[in-house]
C-alpha cells in the first residue's frame, strides 16, 4: 500500500507542480499569480495536523470514502509544494533566450517545450518527484487521519507496532525507512544541483 500510495501521489504531484511552475514562470504576468504562489506554499507553512484535519473534514463533507484513494488524494495535494519548489527553482535558473532561439528557428510552442524546455528541466522534475515520493512514503499524520480501516500503510503499521513495545522488527523497519529516506533526499539534492 505504501509504495502504491507514494508512487501515485508522486506522479500526480509532480505533474501538477510541473504545470504550475511552467504557467507561473513562463506564462507571463497575470493577475492572481501571488495568491497562487501562496496557495502552493500553504502546506509548507501550516502544521501537518491542521492539513490532516482539514482534509478529513473535506472528505467527510463531500462524502468521499474510497479507501486507499482518499490517502492518495490527500498525499498528492500535500506533496505538490515539495515537488513545485525544485522545479520552479530550476525553471527560474534556465536562460529563456534558448527557448526564444528555438522559436526563432520555427519551432512551435509544443516542440520548444518537448525538445528544449523539458530536457533542461528534467533534473528539477526528478528532484521534485523524489522529494514528493519520500514525503508521501514517510507520512504518518495525514495517513492516520484520512485512511479508512483496511487502508494501512507501512508508517501506520510501524506506529501500531511501537505502541505495543519496541521490538527488533520495529528497529529493522525503521532503519530501512530511514536509509531509503536519506538516499532519496541525497539523490534529490544531487539532481537539483546538476547544471
Amino acid at each position: 500500500n505504501s509504495v502504491i500510495v507514494a508512487t501515485t501521489a508522486m506522479l500526480v504531484a509532480t505533474t501538477a507542480a510541473t504545470l504550475a511552475a511552467l504557467a507561473l514562470a513562463r506564462g507571463g504576468r497575470f493577475r492572481g499569480a501571488g495568491p497562487i504562489y501562496a496557495v502552493l506554499a500553504l502546506p509548507l507553512m501550516v502544521p501537518e495536523i491542521v492539513t490532516a484535519v482539514a482534509t478529513l473534514t473535506f472528505f467527510t463533507v463531500i462524502g468521499l470514502s474510497q479507501g486507499l484513494l482518499n490517502v492518495i488524494i490527500a498525499h498528492a495535494v500535500f506533496c505538490i509544494p515539495f515537488a513545485f519548489l525544485p522545479i520552479r527553482a530550476r525553471l527560474q535558473n534556465m536562460d529563456p533566450t534558448i527557448e526564444q532561439a528555438a522559436r526563432d528557428l520555427y519551432a512551435d510552442e509544443w516542440r520548444t517545450l518537448r525538445h528544449v524546455t523539458l530536457p533542461r528541466l528534467l533534473p528539477g522534475i526528478l528532484s521534485g518527484a523524489m522529494l514528493a515520493f519520500i514525503i508521501s512514503l514517510d507520512d504518518v499524520i495525514i495517513t492516520m487521519m484520512v485512511a479508512p480501516p483496511g487502508a494501512n500503510t507501512l508508517p501506520l503499521y510501524v506506529y501500531g507496532m511501537v505502541r505495543m513495545g519496541i521490538t527488533p522488527e520495529v528497529n529493522a523497519i525503521s532503519t530501512l525507512i530511514f536509509g531509503v529516506s536519506v538516499l532519496m533526499v541525497t539523490l534529490s539534492w544531487l539532481m537539483g544541483r546538476r547544471g
